[in-house]
């Protein structure tokens, strides 16, 4: 049987949700049972990533499993970075005043505006003829 997890965080980000499970292992970073860079394959999104990782000195010693799902790319990428800083704050609780200064630990809240009736688009209007 597999070992259990230790660590489990959730971050969001726009329509996307992301589980993070960390566990002490090799470095490896499994995204929806794929490997880390067959899922994401722009480099700014694997640096989105990392970037809580790189900020507190860690990662190689630790697996994470990514369950994600909704909204696109970067937007995964997104919560995934919330959802790591969450884990990596339950693994060390010293990592707090880094991670919040760099903003990893707030939840951004931006997200589509809706379309309004009487309009093309959340703000865009039909055009006005005069004459």
């Amino acid at each position: 049987m597999a070992q259990p997890f230790d660590i489990h965080a959730v971050g969001k980000r726009k329509n996307s949700i992301a589980r993070i499970y960390v566990r002490p292992g090799t470095g490896k970073i499994v995204v929806n049972k794929r490997e880390f860079e067959d899922y994401f394959p722009v480099e700014i999104s694997r640096m989105i990533i990392r970037q809580p990782l790189e900020l507190v000195n860690v990662g190689p010693e630790l697996d994470i499993y990514v369950n994600v799902q909704g909204g696109g790319v970067f937007g995964q990428a997104g919560a995934i970075k919330q959802g790591l800083s969450k884990a990596l704050l339950q693994l060390n609780p010293e990592f707090r005043p880094v991670l919040k200064k760099a903003g990893f630990l707030t939840r951004d809240a931006r997200i589509k505006e809706r379309k309004k009736y009487g309009q093309r688009g959340a703000r865009a209007r039909y055009q006005y003829s005069k004459r």
